[in-house]
C-alpha cells in the first residue's frame, strides 16, 4: 500500500463523516479515561449520553470511587457490557483516586477494564500523544482498505504506524470509528463507498 494512497483515503473517509468527538466531551482526564471504558462496543452517541448521566450523579472522582456497584449498574445500563464495566470502572476509580492515572500505556494496561485500544485512545485524546487504537471497525476497515492483512489488533497497530506518518496516528481510530458507526450499519453501503477509494 503506498503511503500518500492511504492518507488520501484517510482524509477522504474524515471528510464523508458527521464529526463526534467522544472524549472531547469532558475536559477532566479522569472523565476520559472512564468513558473511553465505556464506550468499547458501544456507539458514541449513547456513550456520550450515559456519561453525562454519570457524572452529573457522581461529579468527582471521589465520589465515583465510593459509589455503590448497584447505583452505577442502573445508570449505565443501557451500555453494552454494563455488569462488566461497571465493575471495571468502580475498581478503576479507586485505583486513580489512590496512585493517580498513568501516563504509559504499560501503567494504563494494569488497570481494570482497560485494553490496548482504551489506553492508546486514553493518551491520544488526553495527553495528545500519537497512539492507534485499534477496535473492530479500525480492525474491519482497515482490512478492507489494503492497510493491513493481520487480524492480531496489536500487529494492525504495528501495520498503521509503519504505514501512516506520526502525524496522523491519534486521528486513525476516530475517523475510522465514526465512519463505522455511521456508514456501517449497511455493509453494503460500505462496501459502496470504500470501492470508490480503493485503489
Amino acid at each position: 500500500m503506498d503511503k500518500k494512497i492511504a492518507i488520501a483515503q484517510l482524509k477522504y473517509l474524515d471528510k464523508i463523516t458527521p464529526k463526534i468527538r467522544l472524549a472531547a466531551e469532558w475536559n477532566q482526564k479522569w472523565k476520559v479515561l472512564i468513558s473511553t471504558i465505556l464506550s468499547s462496543q458501544t456507539k458514541d452517541t449513547k456513550t456520550i449520553e450515559i456519561s453525562n448521566i454519570l457524572y452529573k450523579k457522581y461529579p468527582s472522582l471521589n465520589k465515583l470511587a465510593n459509589a455503590k456497584i448497584k447505583n452505577i449498574k442502573n445508570i449505565i445500563r443501557p451500555i453494552n457490557y454494563y455488569k462488566t464495566k461497571s465493575k471495571h470502572i468502580l475498581q478503576t476509580a479507586k485505583i486513580i483516586l489512590k496512585k493517580g492515572i498513568p501516563k504509559t500505556i504499560e501503567g494504563l494496561l494494569e488497570l481494570p477494564g482497560v485494553g490496548r485500544k482504551v489506553a492508546n485512545v486514553y493518551l491520544a485524546v488526553a495527553h495528545k500523544k500519537q497512539a492507534i487504537g485499534v477496535d473492530t471497525h479500525v480492525a474491519r476497515l482497515s482490512k478492507k482498505l489494503g492497510w493491513t492483512k493481520e487480524k492480531n489488533p496489536h500487529k494492525i497497530e504495528k501495520d498503521l504506524e509503519n504505514l501512516f506518518l506520526k502525524s496522523y496516528w491519534k486521528s486513525i481510530n476516530y475517523i475510522l470509528v465514526r465512519f463505522g458507526q455511521t456508514h456501517g450499519r449497511s455493509r453494503k453501503n460500505e462496501d459502496l463507498i470504500l470501492k470508490k477509494i480503493i485503489k
